[in-house]
C-alpha cells in the first residue's frame, strides 16, 4: 500500500479500491462480512472468504480477456454476488458500470453502448436473454458471464464464488492510481437519456472517509441492504461497511418480504428511502386513529417520547410522571414500532426524496432514529446529513465535514468537495454546465438556515410558471399529498396554465380501505366515482390549506393505474418523470382545464389568509 495511515477501525487507508477485499480480509479476517438468504436459511460469508471469492471472479474475468480500464456492465439485483463482482472488477483494474435490471431494453442498451462496455455480467437466465437480444446493437461487448447460469465464456459465477478452489493467480498488480475511474454510474434522470457519472477511486474513498461522520457502523453491527446496489447511495454504504468491518445483510429481493426479513436480521443500521417509513407511519397512525379519532393520544405519546429521549441524551433527569407515562407508551407503541424494524435499529438513513418532519418525529419518539441525508451521484452520493446530536426535522442536515455548500443567486444549491466527480462520460457540454468555477450545480433549490442546516425546497427543472407568472415549486405539496395513506404518487402540473392541477395515483395496498370509506366497490372505472373524488378532495383541501392560494391544487384527476418504471413514468430510483406522466395522461389533463370554474374539485379562496403570506413551505 502507498500509505500506512490507519483508520478508526485499524484498517490501512487506501489509495485505490483495487485491494479493498484484501485489506478487509487482513483486518477483519473471520468476522462476518455478508449474510444472505439461501434455500430458506441465512448463510454467512466471512471477510476472508469474501476475499477468496473476489480473487476467483477477478481471475475468471481476466482469463476471459477483460483488461484494466475496460468497462464491465453489471446487470444484477441487490444480492451478495453483486458485491463480489463489484470488488472483483475493481481488483482487476476495470471499471464497473451498474445497470438496473428493472430498466427497459432501450435504457439498458443505451448504457451498454454509451459506456462502450467490453464485458457484461447478468444475474438470471432472463437477463442473459435480454443481453443476447441487445448484443447486435452493442458490438463492443466481447464477454458475457452469468451469475446464476453458465455462458460460453464461463461457468455460473455463483458456483465459482462458492467453490473451494484457489484462484486469482496471474492477475495484474492491484492498481495504485487514485484518479483513474472506479465506476461509471448512469443517472436515471427525469429528463433525457441517462448520463454516465465518472467517479474515481479518489472520489469514492474521500466520501467513505466522510461517512465516518455520518454512520457509526462498525464490527458487530449489521447493515440491511434492500435498495438497489446499482444506486450509488446503497453502494457507498456497502463500501463503508467493508472498510468499517460491519456485516451487510442482503434482502432476498422480494419487496413483499422486506419487513419479515428485518425481523429476522435485526439490523442495527438501515439505509432506506421515505416510502418504507411513510408506509409504516401510515399503518401506525391508522391504528392509533382507530382507537382515538382525535389523534390526541398519538400526538401526546410522540411529544412525550421526544422529550424523554432528549433528556436522556443530555443526561438530564426525567420526572416520575413522565417516566410512568413513557413506560406505558413503551409497551403500547414504542416497542411494537421498533419490533417492525427488528428491534435493534440504532441508526436509519433516508434519502433520494423528501420526507415529512412528523414521520421523523414519530420514529425518533419510538427509538428508531431516522436521519435525512442529501447528495447526488455527481457528488458521490454525499453533500449533507443529519446525524446524532444534529437532528433537525425539515432539513437535510449540515454539510458533512469536507463539503462546502453555497446557495446561488437563483436559489440553486452548489457544492464543492473531493467527492465531486470529474465529469460525465464522453459529454463535455453537460460537464461544463454542471461544474462551473469548481462548484457542482445540483439543480436543486434550497436555503441554508441561520445554523447552517440545508433545506431543499424543490428542483429547478420542476419549477412551474403559471400563465399569471407565478413561480411554483411542486415538491413540498406533492410530498404532503403522498402522506395520505391511499395516495402513492401525486404530480402537480400547470406550466403556462392558469392554475395548478394534479394527477393522483392510488396506493394498491390501501385501495380497499379507500373504497370502503367512499362506500363503493372496486370495479370498472371506480377511480372516477364521485364518492371517491369527494374523499380525495377532502385530503387535497387539507393539504392545500398549508399553502398560498396561487400554489394550491385547483382540480385533480385519479389515473387508472399506478405510475411504473416499465412505463417510463418512474425512474429506477422511483422518481417521477413529470413530462412522461403529462404525456401519457394528456387527455386527463386537458379535461381538467376544460372544466368550468364552478366544477373544479377544490375551492380556492381569492385572497390569502395572513398566515399564508409566506409562500412555499419549507
Amino acid at each position: 500500500m502507498s500509505s500506512s495511515v490507519r483508520s478508526q477501525t485499524g484498517m490501512a487507508e487506501q489509495a485505490t479500491l483495487s485491494d479493498l477485499a484484501s485489506e478487509s480480509a487482513a483486518t477483519f479476517g473471520n468476522a462476518v462480512a455478508q449474510r444472505y438468504p439461501h434455500d430458506g436459511r441465512w448463510v454467512e460469508r466471512t471477510f476472508a472468504e469474501l476475499h477468496d471469492a473476489v480473487l476467483r471472479v477477478a481471475g475468471m474475468l481476466h482469463e476471459a480477456g477483460v483488461r484494466p480500464g475496460e468497462r464491465v456492465a453489471l446487470l444484477c439485483a441487490t444480492r451478495a454476488e453483486w458485491t463480489v463482482c463489484d470488488l472483483a472488477i475493481a481488483r482487476l483494474g476495470a471499471v464497473c458500470v451498474p445497470v438496473y435490471p428493472s430498466g427497459s431494453d432501450a435504457q439498458i442498451g443505451w448504457v451498454l453502448r454509451d459506456s462502450g462496455a467490453a464485458a457484461a455480467i447478468a444475474e438470471t437466465a432472463a437477463h442473459l436473454n435480454r443481453l443476447e437480444h441487445l448484443r447486435e446493437r452493442t458490438p463492443a461487448i466481447r464477454v458475457v458471464l452469468g451469475v446464476e447460469r453458465a455462458t460460453a465464456h464461463g461457468p455460473a459465477l455463483a458456483e465459482v464464488i462458492d467453490s473451494a478452489s484457489a484462484s486469482g493467480s496471474g492477475l495484474p498488480p492491484a492498481g495504485t492510481e487514485p484518479d483513474l475511474p472506479f465506476t461509471i454510474v448512469y443517472t436515471s434522470g427525469t429528463t433525457g437519456p441517462p448520463k454516465g457519472c465518472v467517479l474515481s477511486h479518489r472520489n469514492v474513498l474521500s466520501v467513505v472517509a466522510m461517512l465516518r461522520g455520518i454512520s457509526d457502523a462498525g464490527p458487530g453491527d449489521v447493515v440491511f441492504a434492500y435498495l438497489p446496489l446499482a444506486h450509488l447511495f446503497t453502494r457507498m454504504l456497502q463500501i463503508f461497511c467493508l472498510r468499517a468491518g460491519a456485516t451487510i445483510a442482503y434482502s432476498g429481493g422480494d419487496i413483499r418480504t422486506v419487513v419479515a426479513e428485518l425481523a429476522e436480521v435485526a439490523p442495527t443500521h438501515l439505509p432506506s428511502v421515505p416510502a418504507m417509513f411513510e408506509k409504516i407511519h401510515s399503518l401506525v397512525t391508522a391504528q392509533a386513529t382507530a382507537r382515538d379519532p382525535s389523534g390526541r393520544e398519538l400526538g401526546e405519546a410522540v411529544e412525550l417520547g421526544l422529550r424523554v429521549r432528549a433528556a436522556r441524551e443530555r443526561g438530564e433527569p426525567v420526572t416520575d410522571r413522565d417516566q410512568q407515562r413513557f413506560d406505558d407508551a413503551e409497551q403500547a407503541l414504542f416497542a411494537p414500532v421498533r419490533a417492525v424494524f427488528g428491534g435493534r435499529v440504532r441508526q436509519a438513513l433516508t434519502g433520494s426524496a423528501p420526507i415529512a418532519a412528523d414521520i421523523l418525529r414519530l420514529f425518533f419518539a419510538c427509538g428508531v432514529p431516522v436521519y435525512e441525508a442529501y447528495g447526488m451521484t455527481e457528488s458521490t452520493a454525499v453533500i449533507s446529513a443529519c446525524r446524532p446530536g444534529e437532528w433537525r426535522p425539515g432539513t437535510v442536515g449540515r454539510p458533512v465535514p469536507g463539503v462546502a455548500v453555497r446557495i446561488a443567486a437563483d436559489g440553486e444549491v452548489c457544492a464543492r468537495s473531493a467527492g465531486v466527480f470529474g465529469g460525465y462520460w464522453r459529454d463535455e457540454p453537460a460537464t461544463t454546465e454542471t461544474i462551473r468555477d469548481g462548484w457542482l450545480h445540483t439543480g436543486d433549490l434550497g436555503e441554508l438556515d441561520e445554523d447552517g442546516y440545508l433545506v431543499i425546497t424543490g428542483r429547478k427543472k420542476d419549477l412551474i410558471i403559471t400563465a399569471a407568472g407565478k413561480n411554483l415549486s411542486p415538491a413540498n405539496l406533492e410530498n404532503d399529498l403522498r402522506r395520505t395513506p391511499w395516495i402513492a404518487d401525486a404530480v402537480m402540473l400547470g406550466d403556462r396554465r392558469p392554475h395548478p392541477v394534479a394527477l393522483i395515483a392510488l396506493d394498491e395496498d390501501t385501495a380497499d380501505g379507500l373504497a370502503a370509506l367512499a362506500g363503493i366497490e372496486r370495479t370498472g372505472a371506480w377511480h372516477t366515482d364521485p364518492r371517491l373524488r369527494a374523499v380525495l378532495a377532502a385530503d387535497v383541501e387539507r393539504v392545500n390549506a398549508q399553502y398560498a392560494p396561487a400554489e394550491r391544487i385547483r382540480d385533480f384527476a385519479v389515473v387508472p393505474r399506478p405510475f411504473t418504471v416499465d412505463s417510463g413514468e418512474l425512474t429506477p430510483t422511483l422518481k417521477v418523470r413529470r413530462d412522461v406522466v403529462a404525456e401519457h395522461f394528456a387527455e386527463l389533463v386537458e379535461a381538467l382545464y376544460s372544466r368550468p370554474a364552478t366544477d373544479h374539485a377544490v375551492a380556492v379562496p381569492e385572497s390569502p389568509r395572513p398566515e399564508e403570506q409566506k409562500g412555499i413551505r419549507t
